[in-house]
């Protein structure tokens, strides 16, 4: 039931090969789609993922597959909180992938079912998201059907930061035919706005201009400073005319894949978390996630003007892929792709010390300010 040392070795090297980080909270689902004894599959960096909810309504995610002979969980069926495999039966508690019967056993056998573990992986819902922490291991002090463990302590899933009580909320999202690093990059571009999201409620070509903008570490990642927004966008201007009081921004950019953005101005706010989750090697997902008490933009018109966001970014990703198939050099510029630099120095960095034992290196060695224009 276990495998060779040799595989699982192959596995941990294929892993990082495909530059993906582990011990960390990626989205997985919307928390409306898991629904009470219902079985639903996803992926995560390439791991097959069956998630649930028990009818005590706890939400869980394992490997799909048994560790018996690799069908997948989802075949099966969820029986309050009990996974049950449809080739032999085989049933797991669904919150710690633990093996609680095996039918085909007869009163002589010895093997001790309770050792038996399917994967599984810590799960939290957080602002209408289930959220999967794709450790690179499995049950503290037990070896999964994955062949790794679990960190005895996990930090909470990330939670959207609002700033009053009562607000409105909504989601989006789009899958992206790229890997993790071009979809991140891509977020977190500062240059092209006046070519992919021209339009006329947002910014024209025309309005391209020099702009400044401080920027500061933060732990693993990065922080565009509390700053006016660009004269060339219509909502920020908007708002502040209707506040009568200036309008802040403040972007935050945090490993793994988190782009948060706050805007602020006199009692209104606008918060919004995108992140960018690695599907496959060649296919990621953006999630987004916004709150706000503006009480003149209603739901439904963000969401228009949100969803034409996302297309533009997401038909701009697919022609890319097209170049990317041929394998091209690449390269960065300053300053504008400053930010593209420290997200791959952050990602190394980390790495190297989780390799090591050392601290992490921040790749910043305190606030700088770029200029580019757009």
């Amino acid at each position: 039931m276990m495998r060779m040392d040799a595989e699982a070795s192959q596995e941990v090297a294929a892993q990082a090969d495909v530059g993906f980080l582990w011990d960390f909270w990626y989205p997985a689902a919307r928390s409306t789609e898991i629904r009470v004894e219902k079985l639903v599959t996803t992926m995560l960096l390439e791991v097959p993922l069956v998630l649930g909810r028990t009818s005590e309504g706890k939400v869980f995610a394992m490997r799909d597959s048994c560790p018996h002979r690799g069908i997948p969980l989802s075949y099966g069926r969820l029986d309050g909180e009990v996974v049950e495999c449809c080739y032999h039966g085989w049933r797991f508690d669904a919150c710690s992938g633990q093996c609680v019967e095996i039918p085909s056993l007869a009163s002589q056998d010895k093997l001790k079912v309770e050792r038996i573990f399917a994967g599984h992986f810590p799960c939290e819902e957080r602002d209408g998201y289930v959220w999967v922490y794709m450790s690179s291991g499995g049950r503290k002090g037990v070896e999964n059907s994955s062949g790794t463990r679990v960190p005895e302590t996990i930090p909470a899933a990330p939670a959207l930061t609002v700033f009053s009580e009562k607000y409105k909320i909504t989601h989006l999202s789009c899958e992206l035919p790229a890997h993790i690093d071009h979809g991140i990059i891509g977020l977190m571009d500062p240059a092209h706005g006046p070519f992919v999201h021209q339009s006329w409620f947002w910014r024209k070509r025309g309005s391209i201009h020099e702009k400044a903008k401080q920027f500061e570490p933060i732990p693993n990642g990065f922080r565009m400073s509390p700053h006016s927004p660009s004269t060339n966008s219509g909502p920020y201007q908007l708002l502040k005319r209707i506040t009568g009081e200036p309008v802040t921004t403040t972007i935050d950019f945090v490993l793994p894949n988190l782009r948060t953005e706050i805007d602020q101005s006199g009692k209104m706010w606008f918060s919004s978390r995108a992140t960018v989750t690695p599907v496959r090697r060649d296919l990621c997902r953006i999630d987004f996630v916004a709150a706000w008490n503006l009480f003149f933009l209603p739901v439904s018109i963000f969401r228009m003007f949100g969803k034409v966001f996302l297309r533009q970014d997401q038909q701009t990703m697919i022609q890319q892929a097209e170049g990317l198939k041929h394998n091209p050099r690449l390269m960065l510029i300053d300053d504008a792709d400053r930010p593209a630099k420290w997200y791959f120095a952050l990602k190394a960095n980390l790495l190297e010390s989780r390799r090591t034992g050392a601290p992490m290196v921040h790749p910043m060695d305190g606030p700088v300010t770029l200029r580019w224009r757009s």
